[in-house]
């Protein structure tokens, strides 16, 4: 476990274990995933993702997941933006990282694959 709560995978990092809660904070944001040429992601995004997100820097390991719903028939391309709502797991770490014009890391693991920023807090 790591000393906020998560779990440690194994190449030694470690992710937010939170479960779903009437607490977990919503927001509007763009999503732009990297072009496959600055690492990001070969194949495109579709239905549900639910990757990393990382508010804290690139050699920070503490992580919090967020559910990403494209709507049905929107496939999200390498290179591509999209302005939609995604849902983070809370857990405290997250306190007074969330809010309008926020810029945070979307990661697979530790590979980094695109950027998000947050236009709306919804709730």
């Amino acid at each position: 476990m790591s000393a906020m709560g998560g779990k440690r995978t194994f190449d030694g990092s470690s992710y937010c274990m939170a479960k779903p809660t009437a607490a977990n904070v919503t927001v509007r944001a763009e999503v732009r995933l990297l072009p496959t040429s600055e690492s990001g992601r070969t194949n495109p995004v579709r239905g549900s993702y639910r990757p990393n997100h990382n508010f804290f820097g690139p050699d920070d390991r503490e992580m919090t997941v967020g559910s990403i719903e494209l709507p049905q028939g929107i496939d999200l391309h390498p290179g591509q933006s999209i302005e939609l709502p995604i849902t983070f797991w809370w857990w405290p770490g997250l306190e007074g990282q969330i809010y309008p014009g926020r810029e945070w890391r979307i990661q697979e693991g530790l590979h980094l694959v695109g950027i998000g920023k947050v236009i709306e807090v919804l709730r």
